[in-house]
């Protein structure tokens, strides 16, 4: 009986991007050792990776291919990473029956479907993944693309705003901190808001989505709300269109954030829509001379009614940067980053590790990720399954009080309480006729220290609790006092040194307690440095 062949192992192709001014590259070095870990073979186009700083070299070291044109590198993958949809010129090129993985965006382009049909292509856009899927976050290469762009959208508006951040007190005066106002709190919102924060401006960001207003804030921004109500949470993570209503509202709220911010950043797109606009042209004017807006959403048209996709201009003193290559910008970076997406993607379409890639269309990620298979249109994908809900907990039997008692946690009968005060203030009226006046005076100070002692580690914020009982450790180590006094040479009138064992007793005591406050101080040192940045 023969044993059954052994699969084809599979050739990953990594072709230098055509689309003017990108300089990102779909895989690094790093990855590619981890791909051919997993059994594949990979090739690099000649100098696919020289924009963004990985020479032919460095994917020669670590076991990769590197092929000299297009042509030879298309003809010989059988899996083709990229990061912007392939040009009719490189579909041409492709196999037929190949894989595709990469940014497609089927509902933007339905020419490039059907040129990947005619293929027979397996096509897997890397922007359809089901964002909602936990499982799926390794694979989340919009969430990664758009960190960076949230990221260098604020290094763009320094550059252009020429002024410091955060304010400053300096011989020559007083410099305010910038203000900046983020539209939209996404992905890229939150990682501007953070970005501009950390950099001392005071910033303010408004999102349809009121669940992202904490997030904002744990960020050091300022959650700006619109004065209407409606929730603006679409499907997958996204934003969705809002009321009328909601719109003028919105349009309001921006028109004074425009008047008092230094820098607007917008971020606001939906998926398969045209940006919406958000900063119209009576607002830009009315900014401050020497202000700058960012559009994120420029590739999409943008969110600024004067935006020039691609270039920077300057309209009525106010400088609007319209990059539609933010990520481009910090190709290295951005790079790394959506190769490692790419590469947790390819793991798991071969679990096996033997080089061959499976599309299993069983499996909620990929099926979302598949927009072509063997040529056939699989776009767009079945809504998700619903988890399960949890089956409901029995109802809890209620608690059968017995005869003369009462539940945990319920009050006492007023008759209990007033018994309960009757003994107390007997037992101290007993106490005051007839103890000492001298024991008086303890008891009255032990009563105070133990109330006042509770007060203060009852409102101590519980991360401080294990500081504050080492230390009060080492407080309560007034043992020390009564071992001195033991040691200590007699006074006139008082009876000599008591025998030597006690006296050693004390030497011990004394020694074990300052090792105790010592000690103790020297661990609340310790722990208290680890809340300190």
């Amino acid at each position: 009986m023969q044993a059954s062949p052994s699969p084809v192992v599979q050739r990953i192709g990594v072709p230098r991007e055509t689309f003017p001014g990108e300089k990102r590259v779909a895989t690094v070095p790093d990855a590619v050792g981890k791909l051919i870990k997993l059994g594949f073979k990979v090739a690099v186009e000649s100098g696919a990776g020289d924009a963004a700083h990985f020479s032919d070299d460095s994917y020669l070291a670590v076991g990769a291919d590197v092929l000299p044109d297009a042509a030879s590198l298309w003809a010989a993958s059988d899996i083709v990473l990229k990061v912007r949809p392939p040009s009719a010129d490189e579909v041409a090129l492709m196999q037929d029956g190949g894989t595709l993985i990469g940014f497609i965006w089927p509902a933007q382009n339905p020419e490039l479907m059907q040129q990947l049909t005619a293929k027979r292509a397996t096509v897997l856009a890397i922007d359809s993944l089901p964002r909602t899927l936990s499982r799926a976050q390794k694979m989340d290469a919009l969430t990664s693309t758009a960190g960076v762009s949230g990221y260098r959208a604020v290094i763009e508006a320094a550059n252009a705003f020429g002024r410091y951040f955060n304010g400053q007190i300096t011989a020559a005066g007083k410099v305010p901190p910038a203000k900046v106002f983020v539209a939209g709190a996404g992905v890229a919102g939150l990682a501007a808001i953070g970005t501009a924060a950390s950099l001392g401006a005071i910033v303010r960001a408004n999102d349809t989505r009121a669940e992202v207003a904490d997030q904002v804030k744990s960020l050091g921004g300022e959650f700006v709300k619109v004065d209407y109500e409606e929730d603006g949470a679409g499907g997958g993570g996204y934003a969705k269109v809002m009321s009328e209503g909601f719109q003028a509202a919105q349009r309001q709220m921006y028109a004074e954030q425009a008047k008092d911010a230094d820098i607007i950043i917008t971020t606001a797109l939906i998926p398969g829509k045209p940006a919406p606009k958000l900063i119209t042209a009576a607002m830009v004017q009315s900014m401050k001379p020497g202000s700058v807006i960012v559009d994120m959403a420029a590739e999409q048209g943008g969110n600024c009614e004067l935006t020039v996709p691609g270039q920077t201009v300057e309209r009525h003193g106010v400088t609007i940067v319209g990059y539609t290559d933010l990520a481009s910008r910090m190709a290295k970076q951005a790079s790394t980053l959506y190769a490692s997406n790419l590469l947790r993607l390819v793991e798991d379409l071969c679990k096996a590790k033997n080089g061959v890639a499976v599309v299993d269309m069983e499996d909620d990620a990929i099926r979302g990720l598949t927009v072509t298979k063997d040529g056939a249109i699989t776009w767009p994908a079945p809504p998700l399954k619903a988890a399960p809900k949890p089956a409901p907990k029995p109802a809890a039997m209620p608690a059968v009080e017995k005869k003369g008692s009462h539940g945990r946690g319920a009050p006492l009968p007023a008759k209990n309480l007033a018994i309960i005060f009757a003994v107390a203030a007997v037992v101290l009226w007993f106490i005051g006729a007839y103890a000492p006046a001298a024991f008086l005076g303890h008891l009255t100070v032990f009563v105070l220290a133990c109330f006042v002692g509770y007060m203060v580690v009852w409102n101590v914020t519980p991360a401080l609790h294990t500081p504050l009982m080492s230390v009060t450790n080492a407080i309560s180590s007034i043992i020390a006092i009564g071992a001195l006094v033991q040691i200590a040479p007699p006074q006139s009138g008082i009876e000599g040194r008591p025998d030597g064992l006690i006296l050693w007793l004390a030497f011990a005591a004394l020694v074990l307690t300052a090792i105790n406050m010592f000690g103790g101080f020297a661990v609340t040192r310790r722990m208290l440095a680890m809340f300190r940045k």
